[in-house]
Order: structure tokens, then sequence, then C-alpha cells
């Protein structure tokens, strides 16, 4: 196929991004709306949009990891004509294009639709893609388990139309010389078997994407498989229509190592980046062919450097108080890892052991046993070996420790799990990271409420706040190890958005006068779950205002997540009847919404400051920045799909055409304040890419030295750009600047975000002339 004429600036698209911008492309938004953002994204100062996957998925995504088809873009996104109109309108403005890529699974919901998993269906093992799905024939006696029914006694309700197995919606195809006699004889003869959803937790036989049936992993290890599901998009690679490339949870991939390699090799060394989570004190393993991670790591840092530490002890004991007993969020964790092995992901834990086989002299309860306990005590996502062995040397020696009943068992396992390649060990790894999601992400992060800004996907609720000095020393670790990483605070993933994190870093520093709130509001409405309407109060707090819509979607997606009170299988209307009561209390009930309006107009204000200086950090840091859609003006959303709605471009057009004017915003409610910030130091980043060569901190003094990161990221000439953000507004705001100065070589300095120029003297330059106007400064030698 050929692709798109290429205009000049080739050479920069397909080298490094200077900066991304993230589309979610639906249909709702297709291709070609996308088209028309790339003079802006242009003007913005990014040099690529990242794009979320475009290959053909199931009908109805908004998101495209579903894909079914890696053969075609897909058509409701816009098809090939609307990406070709995307590629050319992005060159036309000189941008590339960085592509999000599904290798771990396929969408199998509806199986007419993915012709893959509908040739298994009607073929079995003599498929020509039996060999392409990760499927435990011998488990199911040959067959497919598919949990679509609901209950066993619904094979009655089958039924033959037009060639196919019909069961309400759900269409199966006949395997060829099958037909014939009742519909329930038909279903017994083919390849596979229709099975009660509630055995998807015990019986299946195919490995899924997390605890989700309709995502059937592949085995993108096989070099056929990699080049089928791959060759439309590397042959988009080649025409120039692809720059760079996001590789979705690599951690489901029986050889991700093997993989990088070959698509490094298959891509020409593009630049791509994983979606890796990684645990705090954890790095990406050096073999690996890929410039970093997708950024949570970066926001964690970023996060953590601008929540104040003191602010542990009153939350801790307020969460005590409301949980009736201090949490031990380390055996939570565990708990919640437990409940996943147990039930959701108790099919993919059913065939680690029966790979494993039998142990000598070991019961096979204890080896089960054992693996839940190693795979809900493991401390990262997943080990690579021979990377990583330490992780599973040290997990096996926790449990031992923990569970001496399980010694034998353990002792008899630990060589079993550490021999790299075997089909034991490589299950074993594909199977850690979906405990540790399923268990961490969409368990404990909703039943833990002690503070939620801290709730991340890559963060650590336990690590309360950090230090200055912390993350300078990140960022330089940064630097040496995976300088070309990306970098983000907002995802379609995220549980929250990056300025609804920084407005609740506020009340780590009014933890009191937060208590007291709280206490009221559970007085006044009261909810049995007083952790979960914590966990409320906290997210109202940080989207307010939003509509009364918008909660009630959210707070029932947190309840059943949590699973405490609730849950997606067996919803407790009582309940939820009065989790949404609370809910309507914040509008209805006139001394709650005006003490929930008075509070957030407090701190709203200082959490425009920690939103500013979060921003400038994470545009700043060593990395390539990522500007989620719709995130270069205040965005106060909550966890997919809240995260996912509409973006208003022409307001966000008009902003930045006013202050390209020459507009100075103030830090209001207009967000312009924040589009200034995004678009100055994205058009630094794009035009002089010399100017953050390096990183050193900048020595602050002072008393309000603890309210100051600062840094400098000039090669080794000296040219380069000062970094500077204001931390903890709300107590720099009892105590002033006073002789706070930052130590920077003397000469005159120029703002780039204001403008204003200062001199740097003796003394240095004064903290309350330089953040006069903003919070924060981005400042060249003039």
């Amino acid at each position: 196929m050929t692709g798109p004429v290429l205009a000049p600036g080739e050479e920069r698209r397909r080298g490094v991004p200077a900066a991304t911008y993230r589309l979610q492309v639906h249909a709702d938004f297709r291709l070609q709306d996308a088209a028309e953002l790339a003079g802006y994204l242009a003007d913005l100062g990014v040099t690529h949009a990242y794009s979320s996957p475009l290959l053909r998925s199931a009908e109805g995504s908004n998101h495209g990891y579903d894909t079914v088809d890696h053969a075609h873009i897909d058509e409701a996104r816009g098809g090939q004509a609307g990406f070709d109109r995307f590629v050319g309108a992005l060159h036309e403005h000189g941008l590339g294009l960085v592509l999000d890529l599904v290798p771990n699974h396929m969408g199998v919901d509806d199986p007419a639709a993915a012709p893959w998993w509908w040739d298994v269906l009607q073929h079995g093992q003599d498929s020509e893609h039996a060999g392409a799905f990760d499927i435990d024939w011998e488990f199911g006696g040959g067959k497919v388990r598919i949990p679509v029914l609901g209950s066993a006694d619904d094979v009655e309700k089958l039924e033959v139309v037009d060639g196919e197995l019909r069961y309400y919606d759900n269409r199966f195809p006949i395997a060829p010389g099958t037909e014939g006699g009742t519909p329930q004889e038909v279903h017994a003869r083919q390849h596979y078997e229709l099975v009660d959803w509630r055995r998807a937790d015990s019986d299946l036989n195919y490995r899924r994407f997390f605890a989700i049936n309709t995502l059937a992993g592949l085995r993108v290890e096989d070099p056929g498989v990699f080049d089928a599901t791959h060759e439309l998009v590397l042959q988009l690679v080649r025409a120039g229509a692809v720059d760079g490339l996001r590789i979705d949870h690599p951690d489901g991939l029986a050889d991700p190592k093997g993989y990088l390699d070959r698509l490094a090799e298959a891509s020409d060394n593009r630049w791509t980046v994983v979606e890796k989570i990684l645990e705090p004190g954890e790095d990406l393993p050096g073999s690996w062919r890929t410039a970093g991670t997708t950024g949570y790591d970066a926001l964690a840092e970023v996060d953590k450097v601008l929540i104040d530490p003191a602010g542990e002890p009153a939350f801790t004991a307020l969460d005590t108080e409301l949980a009736g007993k201090e949490v031990d969020y380390a055996q939570l964790v565990h708990d919640c890892k437990r409940e996943v092995t147990d039930g959701m992901l108790g099919s993919e834990v059913a065939r680690l052991v029966r790979v494993i086989g039998e142990l000598p002299g070991i019961d096979p309860a204890q080896q089960t046993e054992a693996l839940a306990e190693l795979l809900a005590s493991f401390g990262v996502y997943r080990s690579y070996l021979p990377d990583g062995r330490e992780h599973l040397d040290t997990t096996v020696a926790a449990v031992r420790e923990r569970r001496p009943d399980l010694t034998a068992a353990l002792d008899a396992l630990h060589p079993v799990l550490s021999q790299a390649g075997t089909e034991a060990a490589t299950r074993f790894e594909q199977t850690s990271g979906p405990v540790m999601a399923k268990g961490v992400e969409d368990s404990a992060y909703y039943r833990w409420a002690r503070f939620v800004a801290l709730n991340e996907v890559g963060a650590d609720p336990a690590r309360f706040g950090g230090t200055v000095a912390g993350f300078h020393a990140a960022q330089q670790r940064r630097q040496e190890l995976r300088p070309l990483s990306m970098t983000t605070l907002s995802t379609h993933d995220t549980k929250r958005s990056e300025d609804v994190r920084a407005r609740l870093a506020v009340l780590a520093e009014l933890p009191s006068e937060w208590a007291q709130l709280v206490r009221g509001w559970l007085t006044r409405h009261p909810l049995a779950d007083r952790s979960l309407a914590h966990l409320v109060w906290q997210n109202l707090i940080g989207a307010w205002p939003l509509s009364r819509e918008r909660a009630h979607a959210y707070v029932e997606k947190a309840a059943r997540e949590a699973g405490t009170s609730t849950t997606w299988t067996n919803p407790v209307q009582e309940f939820e009847e009065q989790l949404h009561a609370l809910v309507d209390a914040a509008y209805d009930d006139p001394t709650t919404t005006a003490e929930i309006e008075a509070f957030v107009a407090r701190i709203a204000p200082l959490g425009r400051s920690n939103s500013l200086a979060q921003k400038l950090l994470q545009l700043t840091m060593p990395g390539v920045p990522d500007v989620y859609q719709g995130t270069e003006l205040w965005d106060h959303s909550l966890v997919d799909p809240d995260n996912r709605r509409p973006v208003d471009y022409t307001l966000r057009r008009d902003l930045l055409a006013r202050l390209d004017a020459g507009e100075v915003p103030d830090v209001d409610e207009t967000g312009a304040a924040k589009l200034l910030v995004v678009s100055r130091v994205l058009r630094a980043r794009r035009d002089h890419p010399e100017w953050f060569a390096g990183y050193a901190p900048v020595e602050v003094t002072g008393s309000g030295a603890d309210h100051v990161v600062a840094f400098d990221r000039s090669a080794e000439d000296g040219t380069g750009v000062v970094v500077v953000a204001t931390r903890l507004p709300a107590k720099l705001a009892e105590s002033g600047w006073g002789d706070t100065a930052l130590q920077l070589p003397n000469g005159a300095w120029r703002d780039l975000l204001t403008g204003e120029r200062v001199v740097s003297d003796v003394a240095g330059v004064a903290a309350d002339v330089l953040l006069a106007k903003l919070p924060v400064a981005l400042l060249v030698r003039d």
C-alpha cells in the first residue's frame, strides 16, 4: 500500500518526539475530526499526535483495545480514508503520529466480527488460526469454553438460524458436517462449548486480558502471529504514516523482551514506549529495546513532591476512626489479591497448576494454595526471567516465613518457577500482572480511602508525600537511565485527572479542617460503609462542580469496584440507594451544599497553584511529555468513562490566540494560565531541544525554601532553562516568601511564561519577585 505524501520535516517526525498529545479516537470523534486539530496541535507546540488504537475493533467500542481484525483501520473511526486525511493534515503542519498497539489480546465479544476467532470456533484445532490464541485444548476436551449462558439450563434456548447457532443475539458458527438434529445436538458437536457465565472464574481454557472474558489472549511470541498482527501497522511505519509506537500491556506477553526485539527490527528502531507500571524503586529491564514507559512512574514522582508528608498522621487517624481500626494496607492488598486468585482469575491459576503438573510428595491442594499465596504476595507486577529473579526469591522467602505450613510446596515450586523460558515460569509471570492489577488498582484503591490523591496507577498509597531532594534524585536517575521515556499526568486509565489530584493535594496541608467537615457530613448523611463515604466526599470535592449525573455514575462504579458493600455481579439495591442519596444530599441539602462550595472556593486557588506546578514539572522533567486530550486547560475528571468526555477545542483555540496576542492571564477558573504554561513549555521543547539536555537541582535558600522545586535542564555549556515551581501553597499563604531566594548564576534572566526580566546577584533571585504573577517560572538567560 502507499502512504500519504510526506511533507517537509520527515526526519524530525521519525525521530524522538519533543512532546505528544493523546487523542481518544472513536465513532463520535473520528479520524476526520482529529485531522481538523492538526493546526491547533502545531500551535500548541507538540511534535506528534498520539492516538488510541485504530485497528478494527468491536462494534461500539469507545477505546479500541478490543481489536477484532488487524488488517484494517476501523471504519467507525474513519477507516483508511480518515487515516490518510489525518496523517496528511499532521504532515502538512510538520507533525508526526505515535500509534497505540494492542499485541496481547483480541476482542471476541461478537465472534462474527472477529474472523480469526470465528474460524477457530468453526474448525477447532484444525483452524489455521488455532495457534494464534492461547487455548488449553486438552482441558476443554478439544473445545473452547465460552461463558455466555445465563445458566446451564439455557442450553435449551439455543436455536439454529441461517446456518448459525444462536443464543439470543449471540451468533456462533457451525462446523461443516455437524448440522442436523436439535440445536442442543448441534451444539454438542461443535469445537466450542457454551457454558454458564459463572464458570468463567474457574473453568475457562483460554487466556484472557485480566478477567475480561471477551478479550482472548494472543500468542504473539509465535513469529507467524506477530507478522500477521503487525503487517498493516508496519506497512504504515515504512510508508512514513506512523512514526512512533506505544505498546499496550506488555506484561501479558510470554516474552516481552523477544517481542520488543522483533518489533525494533521490523520498525527500524522507531521510538517505542511500553505501558508498563513500575512499582516504586523498580526499573525496566535494561535489555529491553524501548525508550521507556508511558509515564505512570513520572506521574507518581510529580504527585509525591507536591503532597505534604506532615498531613499523614491526621489522615491516618481519620481513616482509622472511619474504618473502626487502623488499616494495614499491605495486608489489604494481599487479601484483595487473594480474592482475585480465588475468584475472577481462578481459571488462570488452575491452568498454571495444570502446566506445572504433580509435584512429588506435594498435596495438590497445598500446591494450589502455595501458588495463590505467591501470586498474592508478589511485590511487582511480574518478573522477566532471568531479569527480576530477585522478586521471585524475595516472595518465596516472605511466603515461607508467613506460611510455614506451605514450606514443602514452596520448596518444590521455587525451582520450577525460576527456570526462564519454561511454560510454567512464563505462565506464572503472565498471571502475576493481572492479579496485581485487579487486586490493587481495581480493588484496594477503592477500599482504602485514607487519601485518594495517592490511589493512582503507578503510585503507592502507603507512601504519603515526598521531599524535594527525593524528587531531584528520581529525576537524575531518570536522566541517566531512560531520558527518552514518556512522562504523563493524566491518561484514559488514571483514577482521577491531574487537576483533581492537584486540588486534593491541598487537603494534606489542611487535615484537621478536612476531618471536621467529613465528620459533619457523615453525621448528617450516614452511610454504613464509612470508608467508602470518605472516598466519595474526597472525589466530590476534587471534581466540584460536577453534574449530578457524573457524580452518580462515579460513586456507583467506585462502590462496585470496592466490592465491600455491593458488587458488579451482585448489586445490593438497598445500599446503592443509600449511596445515591448521599450524592443527592451534596446537591440538595442546603447546609451541605454551602459547606462544599465554601470549602472548594477556598482550596480551588491553591489547587490551581498545584496544577501549574505539577504541569510545569512534568513538561520539563527528563523524558518526552504527553498531554492528555483537553488537559491543557483545567480538567476535573474522574475515572473512565468520565475522563473520555468531549473536549471543547474551539474554546482552547480562542484562548491560545488571545495568549499569543499578548494577553497575560490570571490564575482563574478559565484555565488560561495552564494553557500558557503548556504552550510555552511545549514550544520551547520543540524549538530548543538543547535547552533540555541536562539536569541539576537549583539551590533555594531562606525561610520558604521548602516551598520551591527548582532545577536546571542546561547542557554542560550552560545553555538551557531553569524550572521553578511552588509547592505546599496553603502553608505558604500563611508564612509568605520572606527571604526565600533562588541561587542562580549572576546575570539577567527572562521568564518565558510572563516575559518578566529578573536579575540574579550575590543574594540570588527573590522568590516573591520571581513568582509575583504566577506560582511557576521558566527562565532562560536574557
